[in-house]
C-alpha cells in the first residue's frame, strides 16, 4: 500500500511539473536538489586557466530585485574558497559569499564524485 502511494505521488509531481513554466520547473528543481542536499564545486576560469575555486557549493541561487521582482543577471552562493585550487578544504580555506555574473564569468558548475 505504501509502495502505491509513492507511485501515485510521482505521477501527481510529474504532471505538475510538466504544466509549469521552465522557469518554475528550474525552481522546483533547485528546491529539491537543495532538500536533498548536494556538494558542489564551482570553477572561475579566466580564458583557460582556472582563477578560483569554490568546494561544498550547497547550490547557485538566482539574484532577484527587491522592489520588481525581475531576476538578476548574476547568481551567487556559499562555498568553501579553496584558495590553493587543490580542491581539499584545507585548515584556514573558509566559507564565504560570492557572486558570478551571468554575462562575463566563464564558470562550471558540478557535482563533486567523491
Amino acid at each position: 500500500m505504501t509502495r502505491l502511494f509513492h507511485v501515485l505521488g510521482a505521477i501527481s509531481l510529474a504532471a505538475l511539473a510538466s504544466s509549469c513554466t521552465r522557469e518554475t520547473q528550474n525552481q522546483l528543481g533547485r528546491a529539491v536538489q537543495n532538500w536533498t542536499g548536494t556538494n558542489g564545486v564551482l570553477e572561475v576560469y579566466a580564458g583557460e586557466k582556472l582563477v578560483k575555486r569554490f568546494l561544498e557549493v550547497e547550490k547557485l541561487s538566482t539574484a532577484y530585485g527587491t522592489k520588481d521582482n525581475e531576476p538578476r543577471p548574476y547568481r551567487f552562493g556559499y562555498g568553501i574558497y579553496d584558495a590553493n585550487l587543490n580542491g581539499i578544504k584545507d585548515p584556514g580555506e573558509k566559507r564565504v559569499y560570492f557572486e558570478i555574473s551571468d554575462y562575463s564569468t566563464s564558470y562550471v558548475f558540478y557535482e563533486n564524485p567523491e
